[in-house]
């Protein structure tokens, strides 16, 4: 399954959710699964974004799907990047 990378920066709004609720993170990952993704690591950071999530998804369409739906509650901005493992890389390059 295609690999993406989510980098998302909380609006006030989010962070205020994540301040009185920071189990609702672990409630999001379980609407993302129902949505069809799978989120295969999670970190919080610091910098420009907030978080970063490695997920999987059948394809390009399922993964804007998610990040439209998160978008549209007005808690996150995503920036959402499409990852090759380095093999792969490294195997089309040849």
């Amino acid at each position: 399954m295609p690999t993406y990378i989510l980098l998302s920066s909380l609006t006030d709004e989010g962070a205020k959710t994540v301040k009185h609720n920071p189990a609702r993170i672990k409630e999001v990952n379980k609407e993302l699964e129902a949505l069809g993704v799978k989120v295969t690591a999670q970190y919080a950071v610091l910098g420009p974004y907030d978080f970063v999530n490695v997920v999987e998804a059948a394809d390009n369409a399922t993964v804007m799907r998610v990040s439209a739906e998160l978008a549209s509650r007005g808690s996150v901005k995503i920036t959402t990047l499409p990852a090759l493992p380095i093999d792969e890389f490294i195997a089309a390059l040849k």
